[in-house]
C-alpha cells in the first residue's frame, strides 16, 4: 500500500471538510419546513443538502478506496455529530448520527461491490439503496412522537432516562421521509453528471500512483 502523499492529503482534507459542511449543514436545515408553494408538510430544507453526503463518500471511495471512504465517513460522522450537538438538538444529532454512519457504510460496501461496473452504476445503486436506509432511520427516530410500537416508551421518555430531555419536534415525519427519499433520488441523478467530471481529475492522479 502506498503512503499518503501531500496530494493525497490535501484530497483527504477536502473531502472531510465537504463531508462535515454537508451533514452540519443538513442537521440544521432539517428543523425548518420549506414554506415554499405550500410544501412545507413535505421537505425540509434539509432534504437538498443531505444527499451530498452520498457523492462525497462515492468520489471518496473512488479516490481513496474502502478503506479511505470509511476513514472520511467516521472523522466526519464524530466532527458533525459534535457540532450537531451544539448547533441543533441532542434528538437530531442522534437520529442524524445513527442514520448518517449506517447509510454510508452501507453505500461504500454497495459502491465496492460495483466499481468495476459500468462507471455511473455504482454511485447510483450504492446511493438509491443507502438513501432509503438513511431516510427510515433518521426521520423515524428524529420525529416520531408516539409510543415505540410494541413498548410503552416514547423516544423522548427513553432519551430522558439518560439524561436527554428536550420535547419531540411533532412534523408529520411520514411525508416528510417520503418527499426527501424522493428528492435524494433526484439528486443521485442529477450527481452523476458531477461525479463523472470528477472522474476525470481522480483517475490520472490513480494512474500516477499506481505507475509509482
Amino acid at each position: 500500500m502506498h503512503p499518503m502523499t501531500a496530494l493525497d492529503r490535501r484530497d483527504f482534507a477536502i473531502a472531510l471538510a465537504a463531508m462535515t459542511v454537508v451533514v452540519l449543514s443538513s442537521n440544521i436545515l432539517v428543523q425548518y419546513p420549506f414554506h415554499a408553494w405550500g410544501l412545507q408538510d413535505y421537505f425540509t430544507w434539509g432534504a437538498f443538502t443531505y444527499p451530498f453526503a452520498f457523492l462525497v463518500t462515492e468520489l471518496a471511495n473512488r479516490r481513496f478506496g474502502p478503506q479511505g471512504a470509511r476513514r472520511v465517513v467516521y472523522v466526519g460522522f464524530i466532527l458533525a455529530v459534535v457540532l450537531s450537538v451544539i448547533l441543533a438538538t441532542p434528538r437530531i444529532a442522534i437520529a442524524s448520527g445513527s442514520a448518517f454512519l449506517t447509510a454510508q457504510l452501507l453505500d461504500i460496501a454497495i459502491f465496492s461491490r460495483l466499481r468495476e461496473k459500468a462507471w455511473w452504476l455504482p454511485p447510483f445503486a450504492s446511493s438509491t439503496i443507502s438513501a432509503a436506509v438513511d431516510t427510515m432511520i433518521f426521520f423515524s427516530f428524529a420525529f416520531y412522537c408516539g409510543l415505540i410500537p410494541g413498548t410503552e416508551h416514547t423516544i423522548d421518555g427513553l432519551l430522558g432516562r439518560v439524561g436527554i430531555v428536550e420535547e419531540c419536534l411533532a412534523l408529520p415525519w411520514v411525508t416528510l421521509a417520503i418527499a426527501d427519499y424522493g428528492v435524494k433520488l433526484t439528486l443521485s441523478a442529477f450527481s452523476i453528471l458531477p461525479y463523472g467530471a470528477m472522474l476525470r481529475v481522480i483517475n490520472p492522479v490513480l494512474v500516477q500512483r499506481r505507475a509509482a
